[in-house]
């Protein structure tokens, strides 16, 4: 799978990834009254409402773009109807040919996260018959628990051809309570990284392996120092636009063939619409909104990738 997203990525031109983390805010008001008025301002009404605008949003941008991201903790909100809203995205996305990463940060003791496993990247045994749950392509995986809680993923990933990332430095403030700590004079995320590197080494495609990274735009250096720690695991970054990351702050990101990293925006993309920038689309057309900033997160990247010395 992680040679299909390269591909994708190099036809494409875009490493970018869209994060389909749709609340209702987000949704423009039509949408919601439509779906309301068919289910009722229920949870079933929410789940209508945040699947028919993901739709629009990824029948506006899927020829752009090499992969999208759903946030599973925006559908678990509304419940089963949630849920089901997203197995609906994931299957979609997958049908325009999209790569499919479940934003689920799981992470657990062995059997439990035996189970995540399965239930995202792999298949379940129902008596003599097997069903695939979610079917994400990859998934995000919180490392907290050590390999016991990796493992199982790494398990489903060599039977399916999956792949995870793998939290090292998130974008949020407060991430450096704990991963910037030191031990023995070297932060956390280090170690952490080379961790990575090595559950990586055995579990390689093409050029890239099947464990990648997920390091914050919004640390710049780290990245840069991250990089060399892992030259083979794909960084999913996350923090551009609305969280204050740019193409110039994420050149370090990426190896010098421009491959090594996706650039992940979520609200700075689908809800589009909202922002000042393209407010000419207003809320009926918040699709071709979506698509205007994609092209030009497009081109900032291109643009800081070429000027970079």
């Amino acid at each position: 799978m992680i040679d299909r997203l390269v591909e994708k990525i190099k036809e494409t031109g875009a490493p970018i990834v869209v994060g389909l983390d749709p609340m209702l805010k987000y949704v423009p008001e039509q949408v919601q009254q439509k779906a309301f008025a068919q289910y009722g301002e229920t949870l079933e009404g929410a789940a209508e409402a945040i699947w028919q605008f993901n739709k629009e949003i990824v029948d506006k941008t899927w020829d752009l773009i090499p992969a999208v991201k759903p946030q599973i903790a925006m559908y678990e909100q509304f419940g089963i109807p949630g849920l089901m809203a997203f197995q609906k995205t994931v299957q979609y996305c997958q049908e325009k040919g999209l790569v499919v990463i479940g934003d689920i940060k799981r992470g657990d003791i062995g059997s439990t996260s035996a189970a995540y496993a399965v239930g995202h990247l792999g298949r379940v045994k129902v008596g003599s018959k097997e069903y695939v749950p979610f079917g994400e392509d990859f998934v995000t995986v919180n490392p907290y628990l050590g390999s016991d809680g990796v493992n199982p993923f790494l398990d489903v990933c060599k039977e399916e051809k999956k792949g995870i990332f793998v939290l090292v430095k998130t974008s949020n403030p407060s991430s450096g309570e704990f991963q910037d700590q030191q031990i023995q004079g070297r932060p956390l995320y280090e170690l952490v990284g080379e961790k990575v590197a090595a559950w990586g080494a055995e579990l390689m495609g093409k050029e890239y392996s099947y464990v990648g990274a997920v390091v914050g735009a919004t640390y710049p250096e780290m990245g840069k120092v991250l990089r060399k720690t892992m030259p083979k695991a794909y960084i999913l970054v996350p923090g551009y636009g609305a969280q204050g990351g740019k193409g110039k702050d994420l050149v370090h990101f990426f190896n010098e063939d421009g491959l090594g990293a996706i650039i992940n925006s979520s609200r700075g993309i689908i809800a589009a619409w909202q922002q000042e920038k393209y407010a000419s689309f207003g809320a009926e057309q918040f699709g071709e909104a979506s698509r205007e900033a994609v092209l030009d997160m497009r081109k900032d990247i291109q643009e800081a990738l070429e000027s970079r010395g």
